[in-house]
């Protein structure tokens, strides 16, 4: 409804316009955009409130029935995911997913068609066309985008009055809502033997490997594959490059040890990048005594900059890494006998492990949740910080995760290693062979060279 107020010797009037304030991005906000007048259409005053009321009236009515709008002209849907694309700005791995959607499952359907001519009816065959041809995840991030695609068609650029897409309560057969596959139990027996079959097909790195991922709940590959000497617990925090998080972290870990999760690492158009982990969720993560010691033991043996290598010495980024690490790992492997030259490849026979079958090496960090969950006196701050999330709503606004929460992680998880692992008597493996000191303390301790990419 318009609404009147008098300003001096004038009465104005106030409508909304049907249109909400952007931000930065062009993204529209809550906000809406008024509109205002004190006269009437042939420039003579309102001469009292009721006739600028009914003046508002009229405009609200233009609005509702979309008269006097100036609508962008028609343009073929090619053409526009061309100029959307153009308009967003995101992570370069990011930008290679929204380019690969675009390419091989929306334009192509969409060829033939105008944006302003797609009904509601031809997306909902649209909807059922990637449903049935493409996997669950796949088909919704192509949904995902092309809703984003209609959205800005409306808001953004005009070429459309409304999105195509209706979204309403439940009709018809009713379908449970999929929300992915129900998880297999994982014992800690059945990590131990991952880390046994990693040791076996890559050596004391690969061990280490699956321990952090099971301990820590870094995101692999990228958070893995970007960790740092520096950023390791055997050097952080005195290694950080920021002066005051390095005073602060100095302090409140002086009796812990700590890693620093800063970076992840992906390739983007054939070239590596150093990027910001996911939502920006860098994080100190504290350390139970004998991972520290695994690292120690690790960043001993080698004197590269990153913590975890292949088995060439090389970045892991370098390697096709779920063929040739992953995959033996999980699945077990024949034996390798040894032969002239090559004996550093041989291996004995490796069996598959249970609970694992078609899991993907993320299945590890969703472990190290249900571990901290387990206990259930751990705090949700701690755990869901711990797994760089941030808790909605007022809980996370007035939460915070403090140095008793991460002694009791600290605590909690070297009980489970000296329990369910030592105690259980299962297999470790011997210390790799340590350089000379000289040699490790002349190794960088941070990686430079790289793009970085830090927001999204």
């Amino acid at each position: 409804m318009p609404y009147t107020e008098v300003r001096g010797n004038s009465i104005r009037v106030r409508w909304w316009t049907g249109r909400y304030k952007l931000d930065d991005d062009g993204k529209r906000t809550a906000t809406k955009v008024y509109g205002h007048a004190s006269k009437n259409l042939d420039g003579t005053p309102f001469a009292d409130e009721d006739e600028a009321f009914a003046f508002g009236l009229d405009r609200e009515s233009d609005v509702r029935n979309r008269r006097g709008q100036k609508a962008a002209a028609p343009i073929a849907m090619a053409e526009y995911c061309d100029l959307w694309f153009k308009g967003v700005s995101l992570r370069s791995n990011s930008m290679s997913s929204y380019r690969s959607r675009l390419t091989a499952v929306i334009r192509p359907y969409w060829a033939q068609s105008n944006v302003d001519e797609i009904t509601p009816i031809e997306y909902d065959e649209f909807k059922k066309f990637v449903q049935a041809k493409y996997s669950h995840n796949y088909a919704k991030a192509v949904l995902g985008t092309f809703k984003m695609l209609m959205e800005d068609a409306v808001v953004k650029y005009k070429y459309r009055d409304e999105s195509p897409i209706v979204e309403q309560k439940r009709r018809g057969l009713y379908k449970k809502k999929q929300v992915g596959r129900v998880k297999r139990r994982l014992s800690t027996r059945s990590v131990h033997q991952l880390a046994h079959n990693a040791y076996h097909v890559w050596g004391f790195t690969g061990w280490a490997f699956v321990w952090t991922i099971a301990f820590t709940g870094m995101r692999p590959p990228g958070e893995m594959f970007g960790l740092q000497r520096g950023y390791a617990s055997p050097y952080w925090p005195t290694s950080e490059p920021d002066d005051e998080l390095r005073e602060e972290s100095v302090e409140r870990y002086e009796s812990l040890h700590a890693l620093r999760v800063r970076y992840q690492t992906y390739r983007a158009d054939g070239q590596a990048v150093l990027a910001a982990p996911k939502y920006d969720s860098a994080r100190t993560l504290v350390l139970p005594p004998f991972l520290h010691e695994m690292h120690q033991a690790l960043l001993a043996s080698h004197d590269q900059p990153w913590v975890f290598l292949s088995l060439q010495g090389k970045p892991l980024l370098s390697t096709d890494f779920d063929n040739t690490y992953w995959f033996p790992i999980r699945d077990g492997a024949e034996e390798r006998v040894p032969r002239p030259r090559y004996e550093r490849w041989a291996r004995p026979a490796l069996p598959a492990v249970e609970g694992m079958a078609g899991e993907d090496i993320y299945r590890l960090r969703h472990w190290h949740k249900a571990k901290l969950d387990e206990p259930g006196d751990i705090p949700r701050v701690a755990v869901e910080g711990r797994m760089g999330h941030e808790l909605p709503g007022v809980e996370g606004t007035y939460s915070e995760v403090t140095l008793a929460m991460e002694e009791r992680i600290v605590g909690y998880l070297q009980r489970v290693w000296e329990k369910e692992v030592v105690g259980a008597g299962l297999w470790t493996p011997p210390s790799p062979i340590p350089l000379p000191d000289e040699q490790v303390k002349s190794a960088s301790p941070l990686v430079s060279g790289l793009p970085v990419l830090e927001y999204e």
